[in-house]
């Protein structure tokens, strides 16, 4: 983050967080009619873009389109380049892929493309059940403050200023949940938050390997790490 960002990050929170980045999780799963109902009915989705959020996309959908031939454009000199490399550069494109194939293996073997571990009466169910009750902005901004984890938005979606608007929606008290890398050997936006009784719930940072990434990955325990790649 940027320092004007860390400085916005402090005054909003209250607390200057050890690391902190924003995220979304997957599509959240109708949960059954009467656990929704006690948990209050709150939504399960994030709002819909406002329309000035929609006048902005409508604005830039030229340049979305620009920036896709562009990126074709790419693909091609990129393929180009690789009819045209040495035994050695094919054999490292080679590696990527297979790693680029091995961790979306990963992913899906340790059910991380999934939004949560599917129990509603769990930690992570019950906190998803509020999750766009407490705000309907699409994304949160996770921070780690000491052993607390705190996740902060602004009150209702909006398309700019998500940093000055925002506040603290939840917090999940020290020894309650830890937040971990679940695939510390592959570069992945995943990041699990893993409660004290088993359940769970998937992360995905809007940049991989950022800040956020860094530290939990610094911090986390070897013997854990090896368990979330076995």
């Amino acid at each position: 983050m940027s320092t004007s960002t860390d400085r916005t990050v402090r005054d909003r929170l209250g607390v200057t967080p050890d690391a902190a980045a924003w995220c979304t999780i997957g599509k959240i799963p109708e949960p059954p009619g009467e656990v929704h109902r006690a948990a209050g009915s709150a939504p399960l989705r994030p709002a819909f873009i406002r329309p000035l959020g929609m006048l902005g996309i409508t604005l830039a959908t030229p340049l979305l389109f620009i920036g896709k031939l562009f990126s074709l454009l790419a693909s091609g000199e990129e393929a180009l380049k690789r009819m045209l490399s040495t035994t050695e550069e094919q054999e490292r494109h080679r590696a990527k892929k297979l790693d680029a194939k091995r961790r979306d293996e990963a992913i899906i073997e340790l059910g991380l493309d999934k939004t949560f571990d599917g129990d509603w009466n769990g930690a992570a169910g019950r906190l998803l059940l509020q999750w766009y009750g407490h705000s309907s902005h699409h994304e949160r901004l996770v921070a780690l403050a000491g052993k607390r984890i705190l996740l902060a938005a602004p009150p209702k979606r909006v398309s700019i200023r998500r940093d000055a608007l925002m506040r603290v929606v939840a917090e999940i008290p020290a020894g309650d949940a830890v937040l971990a890398d679940p695939l510390p050997a592959h570069e992945t936006g995943k990041l699990l938050l893993r409660f004290k009784d088993g359940s769970w719930l998937t992360l995905e940072t809007e940049e991989w390997r950022g800040e956020l990434h860094k530290y939990v990955t610094r911090h986390q325990q070897p013997d854990k790490a090896r368990a979330a790649e076995a």
